[in-house]
């Protein structure tokens, strides 16, 4: 019986998990919904997203890349990332009754 450690999540199930952690939802919750194994897979990706690193979403297994050596994005990547980022942002803010203070 062979268990399979690696599981690749497309980048569409990690935004999907950012935007419900966003929207308050438990990390319990979005793991059932979206079939995800652990916890700290969420916290990772929640991470990265609150940190602007988004283009690590993209990143194959077992890749760790350090700034800048990362995929070569596109201007179009580059776009999606951010208007991503942005809808997320917004929905955000939004839960949370305005812009965040310092």
């Amino acid at each position: 019986m062979s268990k399979n450690k690696n599981t690749f999540y497309t980048e569409d199930i990690k935004l999907k998990a950012i935007e419900m952690k966003a929207e308050g939802i438990p990390v319990k919750v979005i793991k059932e919904k979206l079939g995800i194994k652990s916890d700290s897979q969420v916290y990772t990706w929640w991470y990265w997203f609150r940190d602007g690193e988004l283009n690590r979403l993209k990143q194959p297994i077992g890749k760790q890349y350090s700034f800048g050596h990362g995929p070569k994005l596109t201007t179009d990547d580059k776009l999606s990332q951010l208007e991503a980022q942005n809808k997320i942002l917004k929905k955000y803010i939004s839960l949370k009754g305005g812009l965040i203070k310092k």
